[in-house]
């Protein structure tokens, strides 16, 4: 299993994620992810880059892959554009580009004032994006009147040598058959083994499954969980909020459902290894062929020597 380091937009600014990917290669991480957000989850993490400059950014300092974890091609950024920025982001890193892609959040994609499709829909938009982004990576002009989008007489010039690869993202039963069927991967946040064979059994087969966890390096883990907590007290919200919450404020107003107690179990805290080496093997025995890990805080130097060490 290979492991790779996760940048999160959220959290940083755009000089910390680029030294972050620079140290995170020289530690001998295999390949990277980056998330892809217009909002923070909350006003504590504070920071949103545009995703498209820090992957040109990208190319410059470092060599190895880059993923999107995960783009939503489906609202705020019409699918041939994002076909158009993926191409350019496959030249810039000769071809070591991937383009995760999810059906998105309300937090990120409602921006421009369209309403916000259900479920079923978001991943029939999906489809038909990436359907969309694939034409035009043909490199031929492109006419597309399709239930979702329309595309005028488009064609985009600066192509990679290969197409880029479209792994999606996916948990439940529909959004599985769709990632197995229309994806070149398979990408999930949750060390699932059974979410992994059922991908390969709807027809996933042996295509790569990338899966990843946010950790917090910190002095000691009662301070790590304090860390945890304030910034990222959201990934603990329940259920479906995380899709359908439109602000940051929303999520500070769910996310008072989330104990200090509910975070230290839920996320590796501390300087010890030992939780992580759990979570690396968790997602091993499920099945992927390579985990991600992200910090929380300040400490992302001392996370990164610490796989350096222990890990990589």
């Amino acid at each position: 299993m290979r492991i790779g380091y996760f940048l999160s937009c959220e959290e940083y600014t755009p000089a910390q994620l680029i030294e972050q990917a620079r140290k995170a290669q020289d530690a001998g991480f295999k390949s990277l992810w980056i998330s892809d957000h217009f909002h923070p989850w909350n006003d504590e993490q504070g920071q949103s880059p545009f995703v498209w400059s820090i992957i040109g950014a990208l190319s410059q300092v470092v060599s190895i892959p880059v993923t999107t974890a995960v783009t939503c091609p489906i609202m705020r950024i019409h699918p041939a554009i994002t076909a158009q920025a993926a191409a350019t982001s496959a030249v810039l890193h000769d071809g070591r580009f991937v383009l995760g892609v999810g059906t998105g959040e309300a937090l990120n994609e409602h921006i421009l004032g369209d309403r916000w499709p259900f479920a079923d829909e978001r991943l029939e938009m999906l489809e038909e994006a990436v359907e969309v982004m694939r034409e035009l990576w043909r490199g031929d002009f492109v006419t597309h009147h399709g239930k979702h989008y329309t595309v005028d007489q488009a064609r985009i010039y600066t192509l990679p040598a290969k197409p880029p690869k479209v792994y999606v993202s996916a948990f439940g039963p529909k959004a599985l058959e769709v990632a197995a069927r229309i994806g070149d991967g398979y990408v999930s946040t949750m060390p699932d083994g059974d979410l992994v064979r059922r991908f390969r059994d709807m027809g996933g087969g042996d295509k790569p499954v990338q899966g990843g966890f946010k950790g917090c390096w910190a002095p000691t883990e009662d301070q790590g969980v304090e860390t945890a907590h304030r910034l990222w007290a959201n990934s603990g919200v329940p259920g479906e909020l995380s899709q359908v919450l439109p602000s940051p404020r929303h999520f500070e107003q769910a996310s008072q459902l989330v104990t200090p107690e509910m975070t230290r179990e839920s996320v590796v805290c501390g300087p010890d290894p030992a939780g992580h080496a759990q979570q690396l093997q968790a997602f091993e025995k499920a099945g992927f062929d390579e985990v991600y890990i992200a910090n929380m805080g300040s400490h992302y130097e001392e996370l990164i020597d610490m796989y350096r060490r222990e890990f990589l």
